[in-house]
């Protein structure tokens, strides 16, 4: 504690030595060595522990607040801050409210203070909150969702190609995965594991893509000869053959009765199944074979890619291209049209692109791209929240789970051993189904379900072991 009596005494006039204040100040000489005495002899009982302060300059902590980092004050600085008021008054003289006014000094105010304290709570610490500012409200912040990194199921797919250019695997409405294996297709029903040899093409002829209808009714089957097939599931039996193109078909999209089929021969035919004609309109303008096609939620616009590294857009009823996208340098056959914004389409490339692209076909506008770091097979957007995943090949051959619009990983699944070519998703928008060459088809829960979107269980962790598909 300051000494009132040391502050206010009138120094003896033969004290020496003695600070001299500048000439333009009223204050009269005062010694600091005989402030300095007082202070000392104004113990009755002076401890031999008492520190002795030298001529170095020690700075005084009087004005500090330790009650902001919980300690406690023990007193030692007492003399430091008397020794700096007697110093101060020797200097400048005794403090008045009007020199305080004119220095802006106070013994009770930091001077390395950036800003005053607020009463902030201990979650206020964290990273992950910013200070807003009096006022706002700060909402703690979301956790990432846990996603299992391991698939809660394994199917043997024996003869599954490892080919970039074909589509083999594909999910209905009815919970019911299609897989094209060889020459055959089987089906493999998701609630009770049932597998049924939906058809056999023959030594002659190969399954190069499958595409379920939106009720999940028929399946259309493209051949290695061209063909295109119609069979009616719950009956196991082919309703109807659709010639046109000249080599393989290795892409398939349905809407509602017209299905789009892409071939090796670059072109897209589009076939109404209610007409007796095997296709109502012929689209070209691709250099190389197609093979990514998907339609639109609102079935109004056809994105289509290539082996021309090129990403076509048409509408309902054009037979050349609205749209054209040639910023990938590979082939694209990822292709994912966003369900929650209209217009939002999503493109990826192959080996020498490794980039996933995004679009506004409503403004024609190349919106974002990011290097995925390798080639990118598949895109799939999920229903239920705004995210999506992508498979990839050479050469990390991993899956991805993004979150869009940072693009900011959710999970990065691996345990394929080839590259992760087929990608189908559930009906229910949880589960996500990968094929690759390693002739095994992986059941992996990643996406949350629309209502829970349970962010702080594991979902997925659950292994039922492994089987076969046939």
């Amino acid at each position: 504690m300051e000494d009132p009596t040391a502050s206010n005494a009138t120094p003896p006039a033969n004290s020496s030595p003695h600070l001299s204040p500048p000439p333009s100040m009223s204050t009269p000489i005062i010694s600091l060595e005989s402030r300095i005495n007082r202070l000392i002899n104004a113990n009755q009982s002076p401890s031999p522990s008492r520190s002795i302060y030298s001529d170095r300059f020690i700075p005084s902590r009087s004005g500090s607040n330790y009650a902001l980092f919980d300690l406690a004050k023990d007193g030692k600085e007492d003399g430091a801050g008397s020794y700096a008021t007697l110093l101060r008054a020797a200097m400048f003289g005794p403090e008045t409210p009007e020199k305080r006014d004119i220095t802006g000094f106070s013994t009770s105010r930091n001077i390395f203070r950036f800003k005053t304290e607020t009463n902030r709570c201990s979650d206020s610490f964290s990273p992950f909150v910013s200070d807003d500012g009096p006022g706002v409200s700060q909402s703690p912040i979301k956790a990432l969702r846990k996603v299992s990194r391991s698939p809660y199921k394994v199917l043997d797919a024996p003869a599954l190609q490892d080919d970039f250019y074909l589509n083999l695997v594909d999910w209905s409405a009815q919970n019911v995965l299609a897989v094209g294996l060889g020459n055959c297709v089987y089906l493999w029903n998701a609630s009770s594991s049932k597998v049924t040899t939906l058809c056999d093409l023959g030594a002659d002829d190969s399954v190069c893509s499958v595409g379920w209808n939106f009720r999940g009714t028929h399946l259309a089957v493209g051949t290695s000869n061209g063909k295109v097939q119609i069979w009616d599931a719950s009956r196991c039996k082919r309703t109807r053959t659709m010639e046109g193109h000249r080599l393989r078909v290795g892409a398939l999209a349905w809407s509602s009765s017209v299905l789009s089929s892409g071939s090796r021969d670059k072109s897209i035919l589009q076939r109404d199944i209610r007409c007796e004609e095997d296709h109502v309109s012929k689209l070209t303008g691709h250099k190389s074979e197609v093979c990514g096609l998907k339609w639109s939620y609102d079935n109004r616009e056809l994105a289509s890619g290539g082996n021309d590294n090129r990403l076509f857009v048409w509408n309902q009823h054009s037979t050349q291209p609205v749209l054209k996208y040639s910023e990938h340098t590979a082939a694209v056959k990822a292709i994912a049209w966003s369900p929650h914004v209209h217009g939002l389409l999503a493109s990826g490339g192959g080996t020498a692109d490794r980039c996933i692209r995004f679009w506004n076909t409503t403004t024609n506008t190349h919106l974002s791209s990011i290097d995925t770091g390798s080639q990118v097979c598949n895109l799939a957007w999920s229903k239920n929240v705004n995210e999506l995943v992508s498979t990839h090949g050479y050469s990390q051959n991993q899956i991805i789970v993004w979150k869009y619009p940072t693009m900011s990983k959710v999970a990065t699944l691996t345990g394929h051993t080839y590259r992760v070519l087929y990608l189908a998703v559930s009906p229910d928008g949880q589960t996500i189904v990968t094929g690759a060459g390693d002739e095994t088809l992986r059941f992996w829960n990643v996406f949350p379900s629309p209502k829970s979107q349970n962010t702080d269980n594991e979902i997925g962790s659950t292994f039922f072991g492994r089987t076969t598909i046939r």
